[in-house]
């Protein structure tokens, strides 16, 4: 008899993944084997500074089932000039999107320096026809009037794990953009997120590990990995009163569509 399909099965993607930072980076063959062995099979890694996009193209050479993305970070913005704008655009040639990119304003650089930096890069992703990968903490009404003013949804993109509002949230979807759920959603206070999952119809639905950080509220304190990226599947499924299997195949559909693979 042949054995019944299960959410390993379904090689889920993990949209947003640092791989390229310790400890992931030293024990990388045993991280992405550990995936695959949960179902996990494609991997997302953001770029957020030129210091880092060479090791992550490395990365991909040598792992073809990674994915990889270059974006100036908010934290980053006041590095972006026009001669990195013009390495972004020549580096910008094998990656699946821009990102991260966006706003915080919990950061130390100025929202000015920030925005300029943003719509700088979406312009370029406009013009370029690449989807975006966003960062957005605080200060998302700003953040959907830039995507709006920069016409992103030309490109769409992934809110990356996103932290807003359900009514927020349908506003990026209008938009284009896919909604990411990270594994904050399994924690006992994650009031919020819960609603959200609940209330949005899962084809906006994304999932990623955000991997070191973010983990699991059953492995809070230790180095997330992208294995774990079935405890926020399962959590979804349990708010929306499905199988994990469906979760997984939607999910990674929107993936796939958004990514364009």
């Amino acid at each position: 008899m042949e054995r019944s399909k299960s959410v390993e099965d379904v090689d889920m993607i993990d949209t947003h993944c640092h791989l390229d930072l310790e400890p992931l980076r030293s024990n990388l063959s045993a991280v992405i084997s550990d995936a695959r062995s949960a179902g996990v099979s494609g991997f997302v890694i953001p770029g957020v500074h030129p210091g880092n996009w060479n090791a992550i193209s490395e990365i991909c050479e040598n792992y073809p089932a990674v994915m990889h993305a270059f974006g100036v970070h908010p934290m980053h913005a006041d590095c972006l000039n026009e001669e990195l704008l013009q390495q972004l655009r020549q580096a910008l040639r094998k990656c699946v999107a821009i990102g991260e990119i966006g706003l915080d304003s919990t950061y130390s650089v100025n929202i000015s320096e920030q925005e300029s930096s943003f719509r700088e890069q979406l312009k370029l992703a406009v013009s370029i026809n690449l989807p975006v990968l966003i960062h957005c903490r605080h200060v998302f009404q700003r953040t959907l009037q830039i995507l709006k003013e920069e016409g992103a949804e030309q490109v769409g993109g992934i809110m990356h794990a996103f932290s807003g509002s359900t009514e927020m949230a349908r506003e990026f979807v209008r938009l284009g953009f896919a909604i990411s759920i990270s594994a904050v959603i399994t924690r006992p206070n994650a009031v919020r997120l819960v609603r959200l999952v609940k209330e949005l119809e899962l084809e906006h639905l994304v999932v990623e590990t955000d991997s070191p950080d973010l983990p699991p509220e059953r492995y809070r304190g230790q180095v997330n990995q992208p294995a774990w990226l079935l405890d926020t599947i399962g959590a979804i499924a349990r708010i929306k009163g499905v199988s994990p299997q469906i979760v997984a195949e939607v999910c990674t559909k929107n993936s796939r569509a958004v990514l364009r693979r």
